[in-house]
């Protein structure tokens, strides 16, 4: 039986290069898959670390932001074959990590079919929790074409629930774009409580 694995990569702390993380954590709370051996992670900013599973699985699909000179929000397809042609998307430490990988694991007998499903951002420079309008504004169908790759394996793809990019999120860390859970205590506060 085929080993099967959905990535979300990138770093939460830099605007829209979560996305690929809110992604993957997106579609755990609102799919469910006909194949119970299919799995869906947080990658993060693991690196290196990722090279296992390009060993051990025989499909990985990666969610994440790509660096091409493109429109905003532009939706891409790259499979392995590109991936290793493509001196041009190696911009962001995990974009140079993931075609290194993929360069060493070329040479070994087996490896995985890796695709990234990749978003160009607006925004990785920012450190906001949250995405750029516009990158909300591309979620759903970039989410939609993670679940055509996915269907694409042979796995039946069901939408169950509808929850917000906002609420995934902010079960993940507590607050999106500024909208923190917990207000932060001011000098007044502090103040008050000593003087009780």
């Amino acid at each position: 039986m085929k080993k099967n694995i959905v990535i979300g990569v990138g770093n939460m702390l830099f605007k829209d290069e979560g996305i690929g993380i809110y992604a993957s954590e997106y579609i755990k709370q609102n799919y469910k898959f006909d194949d119970e051996d299919l799995e869906i992670i947080d990658g993060g900013t693991l690196g290196f670390k990722l090279m296992a599973y390009f060993q051990e699985y025989d499909n990985v699909i990666i969610l994440d932001t790509v660096s091409i000179e493109d429109t905003v929000g532009g939706i891409y397809r790259l499979p392995s074959d590109v991936l290793l042609g493509l001196g041009n998307y190696r911009k962001t430490a995990h974009e140079v990590e993931i075609v290194e990988m993929l360069e060493i694991v070329s040479v070994l007998d087996s490896h995985a079919n890796v695709t990234i499903i990749g978003i160009i951002p607006e925004d990785i420079i920012s450190v906001e929790i949250g995405l750029t309008q516009k990158m909300e504004d591309k979620f759903e169908e970039f989410i939609l074409n993670g679940i055509k790759e996915i269907e694409s394996l042979g796995i039946k793809a069901t939408k169950v629930d509808n929850i917000a990019i906002s609420d995934v999120v902010k079960s993940m860390i507590g607050s999106y774009n500024g909208e923190h859970l917990n207000r932060i205590p001011n000098e007044e506060d502090f103040t008050h409580a000593i003087n009780l």
